[in-house]
């Protein structure tokens, strides 16, 4: 039997993927128009929707070019001396940085210029070695997937502020929930943060989808529909419902119990448990109402306008909800309803 060509690993670009080409599109047009339209994204969205996969995807198409140097960084780690290092541990990097007299020995980086005055200062550094680059024609890709508000990331986050008022070649892209991008904007220091363009990823189209399961279990147009419809276009359940139809031979309805486990266990219990007691109160709402009319679920719950909107909103932000028809609100995320009628507690 031949390998199973869909995963069940989060953030691993699948054999079996379905490209966000418009979204990747402008933000590689913008990134590399001369000069450039932008500098940063952030990429946002619910859990397993697909961002380490699309950043990924921007990040591999850039490379492929010869004035693009691609670094990843973690932002629980001293991100400004782990980005000078992740581009000083280049040999043809190194020799540039050393002809243009950069020393970072005193960061134990290793790359020691004799005759040249130690630099102190890692942001100076970083500076210096953009600056090098840009002569040479050279741009820099930083990701950073996942990101948090932690200390090292405000530092990095102040660092390249500087770096792009220095009209430096450096560009960002960040991934992360709704909740962790919005704390890192809300600190007094990073305002310029909110000027970044926000990516949120939609659901995938489920023409797509089904064109992709016709052919992957040779089904007819009518199975493999059905199937796109039960993702919900949501990237992760697109991936399980393959995977275990696969292991199924093809058979999704075998595969139904699975993926109802395998989307609860491994994705909505970590969702649920963020959600707080009144955001969960509305979504009891909305299972309970299969119409998603805003009224209907205002009065099941016994609320007035001003207790059902903010949630509402919030709900949206994170993508856990689809708010676009006017007095409607939906779950964006497959069989999620059951989950919540099953596990909600007054």
């Amino acid at each position: 039997m031949n390998q199973n060509p869909y995963t069940l690993v989060f953030g691993k670009e699948p054999s079996e993927n379905i490209s966000r080409a418009a979204q990747m599109v402008d933000i590689l047009d913008s990134f590399t128009a001369d000069p450039a339209l932008q500098q940063i994204y952030m990429i946002t969205s619910v859990r397993g929707s697909g961002k380490t996969v699309f950043m990924t995807e921007i990040s591999k198409e850039l490379a492929k070019r010869d004035d693009w140097i691609i670094v990843e960084l973690n932002s629980s780690g001293d991100m400004l001396l782990d980005l000078a290092a992740a581009l000083a541990s280049e040999d043809t990097l190194a020799r540039l940085f050393q002809n243009a007299s950069i020393n970072l020995s005193f960061f134990g980086i290793g790359l020691e210029v004799k005759n040249s005055v130690q630099i102190t200062s890692i942001q100076v550094a970083l500076s210096k070695m953009f600056e090098s680059l840009k002569k040479k024609g050279k741009k820099v890709l930083i990701c950073i997937d996942e990101v948090v508000s932690t200390e090292h990331m405000r530092s990095f986050a102040g660092a390249f502020q500087i770096f792009v008022r220095q009209e430096l070649p450096v560009f960002l892209i960040m991934t992360g929930l709704f909740e962790n991008i919005n704390n890192i904007q809300n600190e007094k220091n990073l305002t310029f943060l909110y000027r970044a363009p926000k990516v949120e990823l939609k659901p995938l189209n489920i023409r797509t989808i089904a064109d992709n399961y016709k052919k992957a279990f040779s089904v007819d147009d009518t199975v493999a529909l059905d199937m796109a419809k039960l993702t919900k276009g949501y990237s992760f359940a697109f991936q399980v419902l393959g995977y275990f139809t696969w292991k199924y031979d093809s058979d999704y309805e075998k595969a139904l119990p699975d993926f109802r486990q395998y989307l609860e266990d491994y994705v909505y219990e970590k969702i649920w448990s963020e959600m707080s007691s009144a955001d969960k109160k509305l979504a009891y709402g909305i299972a309970n109402v299969p119409s998603g009319k805003a009224s209907d679920i205002k009065k099941f719950l016994d609320i007035e306008n001003n207790q059902y909107t903010p949630y509402r909103d919030r709900l949206i932000k994170r993508g856990l909800i689809d708010g676009s028809q006017y007095g409607y609100i939906r779950f964006t995320l497959p069989l999620f309803e059951d989950y919540v009628l099953f596990n909600y507690m007054e």
